[in-house]
């Protein structure tokens, strides 16, 4: 009865995760249409002042008075201001290097989007790095400047998996995408040397925090889920469900150093995982090793045997303050009593 109970409770999970998904979608779409038609705007206005400031010798302040009529014939279109036109020229100036006609990726996203990402990348590969992604994962302006801060274009693909071996070629390269190595868990607030059980606590606490890391598309299924095989019972750190993959996804959490035998126990789960949870439709499960540090050589001697796709990443805590500057530190108590001598020293 239990057993019926999981698993109805899976398939609800699943199942709302699957339809918030397509209406995420079928809204992105109806936002999409007409966002497109902005930035097909924006573009052709980038275009004529910029090649405007090239050829007209109109003075320095053309764009200004441009500015000044565009704002008269269009007063409902706040995108017409000083500062957001100078940021459109600059924009087409950086696309229009490599591109004649606006990019279908830059189209994709809103104005938003696309301005930040100028702001604060220099180098086009990495910009369009973070239009794909962006798209893909339907973060919004604020999750964009967080990966964009975490570097996340260092950090993508960079996984050791076994992704292209064990997927169909359009499933391992989303997957190897959603992927990241390291992964940041500075929000959790633990040092370095942390214990599983202590960082699994914390991001049962921080959940949307973790998700966040993750990525969009991952669904928190259940934590310490319990899988029966035979008379033993086994327990997997972190199970989750992606809705874009249309896969199940095994997170196994470890404190030290990667070992090999890690990927043969995470190898046991997923087949757990497609034999008892799996349902037609879905795509085979993915697994995915957190250790705080692994030797590549290793990793990919570990994976290279392996039946079931997985990957494997390190995670970053925050770093534990050493002991030599942590003598050095003055107390709560000398603080407090240097103030109140020099409170003392004012009133006299």
């Amino acid at each position: 009865m239990k057993s019926v109970i999981k698993n109805a409770e899976i398939d609800f999970s699943k199942w709302i995760a699957e339809l918030k998904s397509k209406i995420h979608l079928k809204r992105n779409k109806m936002i999409f249409s007409l966002n497109s038609q902005l930035i097909e705007i924006y573009w052709e206005l980038g275009k004529d002042i910029y090649g405007k400031q090239l050829s007209a010798k109109w003075g320095s302040n053309f764009i200004d008075k441009t500015v000044e009529e565009l704002r008269k014939e269009f007063p409902e279109i706040k995108g017409f201001s000083r500062r957001n036109v100078y940021a459109i020229v600059q924009w087409y100036k950086f696309y229009s290097s490599k591109y004649q006609i606006v990019p279908h990726r830059v189209a994709q996203l809103p104005w938003g989007h696309n301005r930040l990402i100028i702001s604060k990348i220099k180098n086009i590969k990495e910009a369009e790095f973070y239009l794909s992604v962006s798209a893909l994962n339907g973060w919004d302006r604020d999750t964009l400047e967080i990966q964009i801060d975490n570097n996340f274009y260092a950090k993508s693909g960079k996984s050791i998996n076994n992704f292209r071996k064990r997927l169909p070629l359009k499933q391992s390269k989303a997957a190897e995408q959603s992927l990241k190595d390291p992964y940041n868990f500075d929000f959790l607030g633990l040092e370095n040397d942390a214990l599983e059980k202590a960082i699994e606590d914390e991001i049962a606490k921080n959940i949307t925090k973790f998700l966040l890391e993750l990525g969009k598309g991952f669904a928190f299924i259940g934590r310490q889920y319990k899988i029966e095989i035979s008379d033993n019972d086994y327990f997997i750190d972190m199970l989750f469900y992606h809705t874009q993959l249309h896969c199940y996804v095994v997170i196994e959490l470890k404190a030290g150093k990667f070992k090999p035998e890690y990927a043969g126990k995470l190898n046991f789960y997923l087949s757990a995982v497609d034999s008892q949870i799996k349902k037609k439709g879905d795509n085979p499960s993915i697994g995915i090793l957190l250790c705080k540090q692994k030797d590549k050589i290793e990793a990919e001697y570990a994976l290279r045997d392996i039946n079931k796709p997985m990957g494997i990443s390190e995670y970053k805590l925050t770093a534990t303050v050493p002991k030599n500057i942590k003598t050095s530190l003055p107390s709560v108590e000398t603080i407090e009593a240097e103030l109140a001598r020099k409170e003392i020293l004012k009133l006299k």
